[in-house]
C-alpha cells in the first residue's frame, strides 16, 4: 500500500458550533473578568439575573481562544455604542435620584410601584429606633421575633428585651432557642419582609416622639405655663402627662440630674449674670436647693464671688429669674447634645 505525503491529507472539517446565547456570552465575560482579578458587584443584579448567570456558567465547559476573542470583541463593540445608560427600572431611578427628590415623593413612588428601598435589610432594621422595633415584636409571630432579636446588635437586643412585658420577653427569649435550624434564605426573606413594612409606612414629619417635643418646649417655659399645661393634659390624657413629666427638665431637677463634676463647667458656660440673677431672685425651695448645689461643687473662691455679686445686685424680679433658669436649662440641653455632659437617671420618687 502506497502511503500519501502528509501534506496532501485533507483535514476533517468539524461541524460549526451552535451560536452562543446571550446569557452564555455574559457568563464568558464574567468568568474572564474574574480570572483577571476584577471585582464585579454581582449582588447589585436582580436575583433572577444572578440565578440565570450562575446556571449559564454551570452549563459551559471549555471555550477556545477564538470564541473568547469573538465574545470579548462583540462586548467591547456594544460598549462603544453606548452613549448613556439609565438605571434599571423604577428602583434604580429612585436610587439615582436619592436625596434629590422630596422624601414624600420618593416614599409615594415606592409605595405605588411596590419598590422597596435598596440596601442591606438587616442593617436598616438595626438602625431603627427602639419604639419602632418594639412594634415589630408586638405584631410579628414568635418565630420572626426570635430571628429579629438574634440579628440585632447585642446591646440593642438587650435593651428591647428589658422593655418588653415580662411574659412577652420570656416567650421571645425561649423562641430564640428554636432558631438553630433557620436557614440563611429564611433569615434573608424575613429581613426583606420587615424592611418592606418600613418602606410602605407613610413618611413622618417628626422624628422625636410627641412627649419629647413638647417636653423640650416646656423645659424653658415659665413655671406657671408649665404647671397649667401639665394640669390640663393630666385631665385629658394621664398617660401622656406622665410621659411628659418623665422628659421635662426643670432648674429644680438639676440638683438630682447633674453630676457634681459638671457643675463648674455649666456655671462657667452660662455666665455670672444669669447665675447671680437666680441666686438673688429664686424663692421656690427646689430652685434654692439647686443653686446651692451648683455653688457647693465649685471652688470656694468662685462660689463666694457669686454669692457676693448676688447680694450686691438688685433682687431679680420673677420674669428675670425664670428667664435665667430657662437659659440654664437651654445650656444643659445644648451641652448634652454635644456630649459635654451626661444627665443622671430620673430618681425614683420612693427613694
Amino acid at each position: 500500500m502506497t502511503s500519501q505525503p502528509l501534506a496532501r491529507i485533507t483535514p476533517v472539517q468539524r461541524p460549526a458550533a451552535a451560536p452562543l446565547m446571550r446569557r452564555h456570552k455574559a457568563a464568558i465575560i464574567v468568568r474572564f473578568l474574574l480570572s483577571e482579578g476584577a471585582d464585579i458587584p454581582l449582588t447589585d443584579l436582580p436575583e433572577e439575573l444572578q440565578q440565570d448567570l450562575t446556571q449559564a456558567m454551570g452549563q459551559l465547559r471549555y471555550i477556545d481562544r477564538g470564541t473568547l476573542a469573538d465574545v470579548l470583541g462583540e462586548f467591547a463593540s456594544e460598549l462603544e455604542q453606548v452613549g448613556l445608560a439609565f438605571p434599571d427600572g423604577l428602583a434604580g431611578a429612585l436610587e439615582t435620584l436619592d436625596g434629590r427628590l422630596s422624601p414624600e415623593t420618593a416614599a409615594r413612588l415606592r409605595r405605588e410601584a411596590g419598590v422597596r428601598q435598596k440596601g442591606d435589610a438587616w442593617a436598616r432594621l438595626a438602625a431603627l429606633d427602639s419604639d419602632t422595633l418594639l412594634g415589630f415584636f408586638e405584631r410579628e409571630s414568635l418565630e420572626v421575633s426570635a430571628v429579629l432579636l438574634s440579628k440585632l446588635p447585642t446591646d440593642k437586643a438587650a435593651s428591647l428585651l428589658a422593655r418588653m412585658p415580662g411574659d412577652q420577653a420570656r416567650r421571645v427569649a425561649f423562641a430564640v432557642s428554636r432558631t438553630e435550624q433557620v436557614t440563611p434564605e429564611a433569615v434573608y426573606r424575613i429581613g426583606i419582609s420587615l424592611a418592606t413594612q418600613i418602606d410602605q409606612a407613610p413618611p413622618r414629619e417628626f422624628v422625636k416622639p410627641p412627649a419629647n417635643r413638647l417636653g423640650e418646649i416646656l423645659d424653658i417655659s415659665n413655671a406657671l405655663t408649665r404647671d397649667t399645661v401639665l394640669t390640663g393634659i393630666d385631665q385629658d390624657d394621664a398617660d401622656f402627662a406622665r410621659a411628659l413629666r418623665g422628659v421635662i427638665l426643670t432648674f429644680a431637677d438639676l440638683r438630682h440630674r447633674l453630676k457634681p463634676l459638671d457643675a463648674p463647667t455649666l456655671v462657667r458656660t452660662v455666665g455670672d449674670e444669669d447665675i447671680t440673677a437666680i441666686i438673688s431672685g429664686a424663692t421656690a425651695e427646689g430652685d434654692i436647693a439647686t443653686w446651692e448645689f451648683l455653688l457647693s461643687n465649685m471652688s470656694k473662691r468662685l462660689s463666694d464671688q457669686l454669692r457676693t455679686a448676688a447680694r450686691e445686685r438688685t433682687t431679680a424680679d420673677t420674669a428675670t429669674t425664670e428667664a435665667a433658669m430657662s437659659n440654664v436649662i437651654r445650656t444643659v440641653r445644648q451641652m448634652q447634645s454635644e456630649d459635654k455632659l451626661e444627665l443622671l437617671p430620673i430618681p425614683d420618687p420612693e427613694d
